[in-house]
């Protein structure tokens, strides 16, 4: 998908995502805007809450495995 995303911006399309991932929000030039409860904002990715949660996923899964059983 990211792939496909990046050969869209080459040629000069416009997109707009919805998504949790990291990945995604990370393609070079994308506006993002955060959602949440205190509405719609723009936010920079290193600042997004997906990011620090993917960040401390990846820092210690068994934190969150823990949960699945």
């Amino acid at each position: 998908m990211v792939a496909g995303l990046l050969h869209l911006l080459e040629q000069g399309a416009q997109v707009v995502v919805a998504t949790h991932s990291p990945l995604v929000a990370a393609l070079p030039g994308a506006r993002i805007l955060e959602v949440g409860p205190w509405g719609l904002r723009p936010a920079a990715w290193d600042e997004l809450e997906l990011t620090a949660n993917w960040r401390q996923f990846l820092d210690r899964p068994e934190g969150y495995l823990r949960h699945l059983r």
